[in-house]
């Protein structure tokens, strides 16, 4: 898998398309996302306590936007063994599933690679056999069946998705979740204040000129972005949240226009 540095938009474009996630942006994601969202790897990380602390026996968990399957290797990682796979005690099986859903092929080619890799490279001393099984899925997340989840993971994927779809999707992965199950909700927000939505801007602006990125790549991508990625506010998310039937939403994460929902069932 290519981990190369993200220049997709280094050069002047005459007419610039839709952002899509392609073998281009498949290829530099990893570079892309590291320097484009400011606490990503926070996020990545916590959704692997999250898993410690929330994932049942007998149960699946969602990825759902999978991209490379950075939020499905943080899950796999901290799932407790007994859980993940069988106890091997003689008291019948205790298993997990991971199911991964992208609707770009090319990302989940890449995708592919890396579950293969944590594969051989068992670095988190358990054998391939000892580790949580990975479905992948290539297909729309509004179309992938949610049961028997004890979490699901929407990472920075709902924003991609038409609002009109949104709750009916969030509202599916309420229903298909057990009691007791997880919800971590990821997204660039916007602000109702017009003086503090610009303020998020130009901090995030500065944060990809601290990463190497071009005022011509910032412009370039916003544009690509634009009818795209469409952020709603915080108290948007809470709301459809709540009218789902989550008993308790709020973020626990926030850095400029990012922020990370736990939403409890």
């Amino acid at each position: 898998m290519n981990n190369d540095r993200d220049n997709i938009y280094a050069t002047p474009q005459l007419d610039i398309a839709g952002f899509r996630f392609d073998q281009a942006v498949a290829s530099v994601f990893p570079d892309m996302i590291k320097r484009s969202v400011p606490g990503y790897e926070t996020i990545i990380a916590m959704t692997g306590t999250l898993a410690e602390r929330y994932v049942q026996p007998n149960s699946r968990c969602y990825d759902l936007g999978c991209s490379l399957g950075a939020s499905t290797i943080a899950m796999r990682h901290h799932i407790p063994h007994k859980i993940g796979k069988s106890s091997g005690e003689g008291h019948g099986e205790s298993n997990c599933e991971i199911v991964a859903v992208d609707n770009s092929k090319d990302m989940l080619n890449q995708c592919r690679a890396v579950i293969q890799k944590d594969d051989d490279n068992s670095s988190v001393g358990r054998t391939p056999a000892e580790l949580t099984p990975v479905n992948l899925v290539c297909g729309n997340v509004q179309d992938v069946p949610i049961t028997n989840a004890s979490m699901v993971v929407l990472n920075f994927t709902l924003q991609f998705i038409p609002r009109e779809q949104r709750a009916e999707l969030l509202q599916r992965i309420a229903d298909g979740l057990l009691p007791g199950g997880v919800l971590v909700l990821s997204e660039k927000v916007a602000f109702d204040d017009q003086q503090h939505q610009e303020l998020m801007i130009e901090l995030h602006h500065n944060f990809k000129r601290a990463n190497g990125y071009s005022d011509l790549e910032i412009s370039q991508k916003r544009s690509a972005l634009d009818d795209v990625l469409m952020p709603e506010t915080l108290e948007t998310h809470r709301n459809r949240l709540r009218k789902a039937g989550f008993s308790s939403v709020d973020v626990w994460f926030q850095c400029f226009n990012f922020a990370s929902l736990i939403a409890l069932k």
